[in-house]
């Protein structure tokens, strides 16, 4: 999510409360709050955890992963400890995802950059994740992505009447057949190899019916041998990044209990615009429990500036609710950062950071200029390909 959908997001909302009588587009029931935790994708089961209901599952997979690593290196000839395990945390940002594109891909040109053990994404950096998984050999995808688009790319606008009426200001079919192009069964079938050797990507969502935020396990879905598994991936890629409000949200068919439902997922932005893992796994004392002995470190990429962004309001009620809810999500994300932070620190994990910096000033005409992504993603290539100067702490702490 991006907080420049802010201003949007209001004028559409304040024409749909004027159309209450207008019938929008059908949908199966929700599943009911007594069967939610029960629900399940047909024949993909567990490849997602409700954050706070589903901690155990979550927790198994992880130890699960662990052991597949470890049956990996001893069958690669590795003795003795483990090595480092590295995560990587990609935000949401809209057209800032840029930054973590270009910074990325100036990683590898500086030398160092890591396999990451685990890969989390959040809204456009859902889209960046899986990329970032398979490591350099897919940098070009998110330089063409990142550099390349338009905003007919991603969106198709509504008229006011079929926005007031349907379920978005906009269509987002081009971004569906953008990852249709991109996100194909040699895709997935890379992934999969990774899964077995007990790495992780993680994407969230938001279940908007109850209001829960949801963790999906994009690389069991990939080793999945149904039929399906493609599409629910992209499906779920769609859906991190769907702003409610400005982008149709993605329904998703599950069962519970013999009957079908349909559950309505939105951008994970609404619930957190970065995570790696909950809090409440406790990694360091699960670590001690099971004798794992390994260094960590997790890398942040916040697809935003961090420093406040001067702006003369308009005394008019969109101007000041927009700035508003604009300011409200920029604390957000700062309070993610706080949380992830406090969460390594717990658990022993070395904390990194970088964020766009304020000396960027690129002129912002539209969502997904191009000319600004292109400036933005230079920017992140610069800085890391110089040796990128990671912040050891949230910005104020």
């Amino acid at each position: 999510m991006t907080i420049r959908t802010a201003p949007s997001l209001i004028a559409i909302f304040l024409a749909m409360t004027l159309a209450q009588g207008c019938v929008g587009p059908v949908r199966k029931d929700a599943v009911p709050v007594s069967l939610t935790a029960q629900a399940t994708v047909p024949g993909l089961p567990e490849v997602r955890y409700r954050i706070g209901v589903d901690d155990a599952a979550l927790l198994a997979e992880g130890i699960a992963s662990l052991r597949r690593e470890q049956a990996h290196l001893a069958a690669q000839g590795h003795r003795g400890s483990l090595p480092p395990a590295t995560f990587l945390a990609v935000s949401g940002g809209g057209d800032n995802g840029a930054f973590a594109a270009g910074l990325l891909n100036g990683w590898t040109a500086a030398g160092g950059r890591p396999e990451f053990k685990l890969v989390t994404g959040v809204s456009t950096g859902a889209l960046i994740a899986p990329f970032a998984f398979l490591g350099s050999a897919y940098n070009h995808r998110l330089k063409t992505f990142y550099t390349t688009v338009s905003p007919r790319d991603i969106v198709k606008p509504r008229s006011l009447l079929a926005a007031v009426t349907s379920d978005a200001l906009a269509d987002n079919a081009p971004l569906w057949s953008r990852v249709a192009q991109e996100v194909d069964q040699p895709l997935l079938d890379a992934i999969a190899r990774e899964y077995a050797k007990g790495r992780l990507l993680f994407v969230g969502t938001v279940d908007l019916d109850a209001r829960q935020g949801v963790l999906w396990n994009l690389t069991r879905i990939a080793a999945s041998p149904d039929p399906r598994a493609l599409k629910l991936f992209r499906s779920i890629l769609i859906a991190s990044a769907a702003i409610p409000g400005a982008f149709p949200p993605v329904m998703i068919d599950v069962e519970a209990a013999g009957r079908h439902y349909q559950e309505m997922h939105v951008d994970g932005g609404a619930m957190a615009q970065t995570f790696v893992y909950p809090p409440s796994l406790k990694l360091k004392a699960v670590s001690q429990r099971e004798q794992i002995d390994r260094e960590r470190r997790v890398y942040v990429i916040r697809n935003a500036r961090m420093d406040p962004e001067w702006a003369q309001v308009d005394r008019r009620t969109l101007s000041i609710v927009g700035r508003a809810i604009s300011s409200l999500l920029i604390s957000q994300g700062v309070g993610d950062l706080y949380r992830i932070y406090l969460t390594a620190q717990r658990d022993g994990v070395d904390f990194n950071l970088a964020y766009i910096p304020s000396s960027f000033n690129a002129p912002h005409r539209e969502e997904f200029d191009t000319d600004y992504m292109r400036a933005l993603f230079q920017t992140g290539y610069d800085l890391a390909a110089k040796g990128y100067s990671w912040k050891k702490t949230p910005p104020g702490y």
